[in-house]
Parts: C-alpha cells; structure tokens; sequence
C-alpha cells in the first residue's frame, strides 16, 4: 500500500529534526495499517504526510514542558506526532475506542514512546490525579461542543491547542455561552505553516482560569 505514499516533503526534516526517524517510521506504519483499521481514509495515502503528519507537527513549538492530554487521539493525530516531536513533553492520549486504544498502545511501543500514557476513556469521564497543562485535539468536534469536554482537564491558566479548520473564527464566535461557563479567555486563532506547507494549520488557542 505504501507505493502510493506521498513523498516526504522538504518540511519533514525541519519539523521534526533528530526524530524524524522516528516520524517516518509512524507514517509507513499508519500507511500499511491505516486504512484496514479504519484510522484514515483510502484517499489520504497521497496526502499523508503534508494533510496529516506535518499539519500536525507544526503545532509542536506551542507546546509546554509539562503533560498535554490530546483528546479523540484517534490515528495518533495530533497526540502521536506531537509525542515524537517533542520528546521532552509528556502525553496523555484519551481515546473511547478500543481498537484505536490497542493502535495508540502498538505505536507507542514499536516506537519507543516513553513520553505517551493512552487512556480508554471518553472526554468526560476522565478522572486525572494531576489536572492538565494543556489540552490538544484535532477535527473532534465543535468548539462550543470541545469547551465542556476539554476545559475541565486543566488547570487553572492552562491552554487549549485545538485544531480548526477555515470556519475557526466562526466557531468562536459561536461559542459565547460555553467560553463564558468555562472561564475560557484571552482566545486567538493561530495559523502555522505559511509557506512551508500548501494546508496551513489552524489553531483555537484559550486559556482556562
């Protein structure tokens, strides 16, 4: 299946650095079993890399030094990618399906993960000893809908990362109730990846008091 592969761009190399071999080796294997598990579509192999692996990897220089949890992990996007780039951050991927649980634990194993911790749980049953210093997802859900689920695992002033598409303007502003309920403030849209890739990424950054 991996003939059809798109070629590794360019931007790899700078956004993950020393482990982009380890980049590379999740991508091959997302690839070979992606697609069969049901964690991407028959069309994505094309755009694998630029849509999905390096979409999700320019994230990486907004995040702390402390625990991110990434809600619906799913395929390991952003959860996974993140974890490989930045080593020195440590991961808690929160995923409600067991065979998308038993890919994140396989993944994280075959790649020598030491920074991921996978939970079976859905958003809003979780129960951490420790609350959160951030919280990421990607293509979850409605931003008014992610507030309630993702606001209660942090800590107070810590961050929601959430990934959006072009209607992220327009997801805030729909969502006035839930960001008043959930003392969400200081709300900006991010776009990464100017110029370095042909889908930018979008970014709802909050923080939580």
């Amino acid at each position: 299946m991996t003939d059809a592969l798109e070629v590794e761009p360019a931007a790899a190399a700078t956004l993950f650095g020393d482990q982009l071999d380890q980049a590379r080796a999740f991508t091959t294997n997302l690839a070979d079993q992606g697609e069969e598990l049901g964690l991407i579509g028959p069309l994505e192999l094309p755009r694998l890399w630029g849509r999905h692996i390096l979409n999700c990897a320019l994230m990486a220089p907004l995040l702390r030094v402390g625990v991110v949890g990434d809600v619906g992990s799913g395929a390991g996007l952003p959860g996974l990618v993140l974890a490989i780039a930045r080593p020195d951050v440590s991961f808690i991927l929160i995923e409600p399906m067991e065979r998308r649980v038993a890919w994140l634990n396989d993944q994280t194993r075959a790649l020598g993960l030491k920074n991921v911790t996978v939970l079976r749980a859905r958003a809003e049953d979780v129960r951490l000893e420790h609350p959160l210093d951030q919280v990421t997802a990607r293509a979850v859900s409605a931003f008014r809908t992610l507030i309630p689920l993702t606001a209660p695992l942090l800590r107070a002033g810590g961050e929601l990362l959430l990934m959006k598409g072009e209607r992220a303007s327009m997801e805030v502003d729909g969502a006035g109730k839930a960001i008043q309920k959930y003392r969400v403030h200081d709300i900006e849209i991010v776009t990464l990846g100017e110029g370095v890739l042909d889908d930018v990424t979008r970014v709802i950054r909050a923080t939580v008091r």
